[in-house]
């Protein structure tokens, strides 16, 4: 499970990392991500103390399937990012939108897809 501090809830957030972020998409999924706050954005911590983890958030929508499919789907995504979220800087919105393929697939399908959607993000690996 993604400790709590690492989650995204905020609509702000979410619309931050989608609007105005960069992504990288696959068959499975779509990946959004913004870097650290940029200088118009207001700091929500004091000057001194620092900079809030990464976090991430998930989206997936009745195309991908019904209730159970989509809390299925949500468990998993949210259990692969728990061991790549340190790859991104402090303060960074994730945001992994589901397509309608990731009801079918499975756990690797969706592991492969996260692992080269944040490596294509974070420089990794060229398109």
């Amino acid at each position: 499970m993604l400790p709590t501090e690492h989650r995204l809830r905020r609509r702000e957030d979410f619309a931050a990392a989608v609007r105005r972020g960069r992504r990288a998409g696959r068959p499975l999924l779509v990946v959004h991500y913004r870097s650290g706050l940029t200088s118009g954005d207001t700091h929500p911590h004091a000057p001194g103390e620092s900079a809030p983890p990464a976090r991430a958030g998930f989206v997936v929508s009745k195309a991908v399937g019904g209730a159970v499919v989509r809390n299925l789907v949500k468990r998993r995504l949210r259990h692969l990012m728990r061991d790549r979220i340190d790859r991104f800087p402090a303060g960074s919105l994730v945001v992994v939108r589901a397509l309608p393929g990731a009801g079918e697939a499975g756990y690797d399908q969706l592991a492969r897809d996260l692992d080269t959607a944040v490596q294509r993000l974070l420089g990794g690996v060229p398109r």
